[in-house]
């Protein structure tokens, strides 16, 4: 199962604020995903999907900050540019990628550069991992 907030980006500023709600979602290349840690909230980007075997793979890409808070994570996307990534590229089964609680904060285009290490994985014929992202990150 995949967290997400409603598409209008509104969140409960209730008592359970700055937790994620767990339910399924479709993502798209472009997506910036925020997952939780307990210490705070990290960052992924969707690159691109394609298929194998029939299977759904999830090619993403990983910043190296955490931040404190959600509005934090949206602020540091405001100005990506500044950002420092902290693995170029995971290919994950879908399955691992179900097992990666992420919600979607927005869609930017995905750049050139972003692309590089995704078609270096084409052009090689690389692996497909069955690990979530975090433990792929070594995060959990």
């Amino acid at each position: 199962m995949i967290a997400n907030y409603p598409a209008d980006g509104a969140r409960n500023r209730g008592p359970s604020a700055g937790k994620l709600s767990i339910m399924s979602q479709p993502f798209s290349p472009g997506d910036d995903l925020l997952f939780q840690l307990e210490s705070g909230f990290g960052l992924l980007r969707v690159i691109a999907t394609d298929e194998q075997e029939g299977k759904i793979v999830w090619h993403l890409m990983a910043y190296e900050e955490l931040f404190p808070d959600i509005d934090s994570a949206e602020r540091a996307l405001a100005h990506s540019e500044s950002l420092h990534v902290r693995n170029a590229h995971m290919a994950l089964t879908d399955r691992a990628f179900e097992r990666t609680p992420a919600a979607r904060l927005g869609n930017r285009p995905v750049t050139n550069q972003e692309r590089v290490e995704y078609e270096k994985w084409v052009q090689e014929g690389g692996a497909v991992s069955d690990r979530s992202a975090l433990l792929m990150l070594g995060l959990r």
